[in-house]
Formats: C-alpha cells, structure tokens, sequence
C-alpha cells in the first residue's frame, strides 16, 4: 500500500528542481528547469498535445511563481516552451499523424538529448574564450560562475599548468554567502580559487570594498551571468553592475561569459525595472527593527521557520546595461551586446 500511495503522489516540480540543484553543483538554473520540465512529462503522461501543452503551461507558471527570483530559470522554461511548441506543431514528421505517444516519446528523447548539449556549453565557451586570457595579464573576477571558472581553468591548462603559469587573477569575495543554517559558511567562489591555485595560478583575493583600488592592477574584467537580457544587458549577482562601471572608466574590457541558454527574453528599461521583487535598500525606524524581531521571536517559539534578521538579501542582482560590456563569450562565439537581440530570434525561430 505504502508503494501505491508514493506512486500516486503527484509530481511537485518545484521541490525536483531546488533538489536538481542541491544534488548537482554544475547545473545551472536554465537547465534544472527544463530537466525539471521533462521529468514531469515523464512522471505525468498525458494523452493529447493540448493536455501536454495544460500541463507544461500550469507547471511553468507555478515553478516561476514559487522561486523569489526567476529570471534565470524563464530562460529554460521559456526555451522549452517554445521547443515544444515547434514541434508539437509538425506531429507528421515525428510518426503517424495523430500517433501522440510517438510524438511524446520524441519529446522525452530530445528534451534529454537538449539538456546533456547545455551541460557541454561550458567545454565550448572555455574553448571560445581562453584567447582572451592573454599572457602576463591579471584577471579581476567575482562570484561563484562555473563558466568563469572553467574558462580560466582552461587558460591555465592551456599556459602549462605548473610549469608555466603566465596569467594571475584578482577574485572578489563577499564575507560570506549568507545562509542562515550555516553563517561560517565560506565565500562563494572560494572553490574556485582553490582550483586556481592548485593548478599554479597565483590568485589574490579581495572584500567588494576593495574594487575600485584593485582594478587598476587588472588588464581585463570576466564576469557570469545569471541572465542575457534582449538588449545584450546580463542580470547578475549584485555587485556585477560596479565592475561594469568602474571598468569602462579606467579603459578596462569587460566580458560577460555565459551559456546561450541563459538569453532570456526580458527587456529592463534600467536598474529597477526587473520583474522581480528584492529587498536591497529598505528604510526603516528603531520600531520596525523591534517588531520585527518580535515576530522572529514569535515564529522562533512556535516552530516556523524565521525570516533572516537582515534586510538584505544574499541572492540579490543588479543589471549591467551593454555599453559596459565589451563582448559576450558564448558557446555560439563571440557575440557583441547588439547581436544578442539576432541570436535570441535564432533561438526561439
């Protein structure tokens, strides 16, 4: 009886895609999304195309509403949308017409087939982008961006490893990372450095206050990016936006590396127009600091999980605009900000 209960408990999409990226710490955001949407269509078969296209719609909207920031994820769900959509379009090339179990077994296929692609984008950026570490040079670079680190990690293997490092890097490194169950938690990106060094690379690490004395010792700025909007701006973690800025005024190039599946079709008109909600700059008096830990204590002795005490956000982004940005490293090449727009109709026509 215990197995038929499990087996008809209904699939909860967003608990499967915050344990895709709890389980594997390569995957990205777009990609724990659309492997989530394809183990839904393998958990909940579906009879017809409008059935399917029901489901997919309902589970999307309900994944985007249920995750504090989505912009990342839109760009997986969205993409597989419109896959699916193109081909749920064209049954007669997929089987006999109105044959919906060969359609669906199409579906399943290269929905799997799309996501192992994705995952192998990083191979092809690092392969694009490696000529952009040049000999001598000093990388400044912030975050915890696989790409990033598996383009430098490729530049170094490139450049001899121990025998002949020829590049050092500047990481900027936040105080912590900000969870609440584990405060001593070492800095995002710490992992990183550790890989950087073990490969021979001499790696300096600085506080975000420290920028804008360091830069000036950087040849060149590399960056991730949680999202690619239309414009060729990137939403990234907060922080990204002051590189951004303070590049373009001491003359440094600043490249963005990111997979084609992070472009996103969001369009922000300028630094407070992204469709997310986030508590960065918050006024508040010595009264609502009091009740607010009134009510932490409350949640404390009833059992409910707390709120964190600050009032900022560990995960929060900023928008780098594009005339920051000098290119993008893709695994579609090297594109400038102007043709993201071009590649964005590519991808979705």
């Amino acid at each position: 009886m215990a197995g038929t209960s499990e087996a008809e408990k209904p699939f909860d999409i967003v608990a499967t895609y915050n344990d895709l990226l709890r389980t594997d710490p390569d995957l990205t955001m777009p990609i724990a999304a659309i492997e989530s949407l394809v183990l839904l269509l393998t958990h909940s078969p579906s009879s017809t195309i409008s059935e399917t296209l029901d489901l997919l719609e309902k589970s999307t909207a309900h994944l985007k509403k249920s995750i504090s920031n989505p912009i990342g994820l839109s760009a997986g769900t969205d993409l597989f949308q419109r896959y699916l959509i193109t081909t749920l379009q064209r049954p007669g090339q997929l089987g006999p017409a109105g044959d919906f179990n060969a359609i669906r077994a199409h579906l399943l296929s290269n929905g799997r087939l799309f996501v192992r692609r994705a995952k192998e984008s990083r191979d092809k950026i690092a392969a694009f982008g490696r000529g952009f570490v040049r000999d001598g040079s000093t990388i400044l670079t912030n975050g915890g961006s696989r790409v990033v680190a598996s383009l430098l990690h490729k530049a170094a293997a490139e450049k001899g490893g121990l025998s002949a490092v020829r590049f050092r890097v500047i990481y900027v490194l936040s105080s912590a990372k900000g969870d609440v169950e584990n405060p001593s938690a070492e800095p995002e990106g710490m992992e990183t450095v550790r890989m950087l060094r073990e490969s021979g690379v001499p790696v300096a690490t600085i506080p975000p206050s420290a920028v804008a004395y360091s830069i000036g010792k950087a040849d060149t700025v590399i960056v991730g990016a949680e999202g690619v909007v239309e414009n060729g701006g990137i939403v990234s973690r907060m922080g990204t936006y002051q590189l951004g800025l303070l590049a373009k005024a001491m003359g440094k190039p600043f490249y963005v590396v990111a997979e084609s599946h992070k472009f996103v079709r969001v369009y922000p008109l300028g630094q407070y127009d992204l469709p997310i909600e986030q508590r960065v700059i918050e006024f508040r008096t010595q009264e609502d600091i009091a009740e607010a830990e009134k009510q932490r204590l409350d949640a404390k002795s009833s059992d409910v999980p707390a709120k964190p005490s600050s009032e900022y956000d560990c995960e929060v982004v900023d928008y780098t605009p594009p005339h920051l940005i000098s290119a993008l490293i893709t695994d579609s090449g090297v594109l400038t900000p102007s043709a993201v727009s071009e590649e964005l109709i590519k991808i979705w026509f």
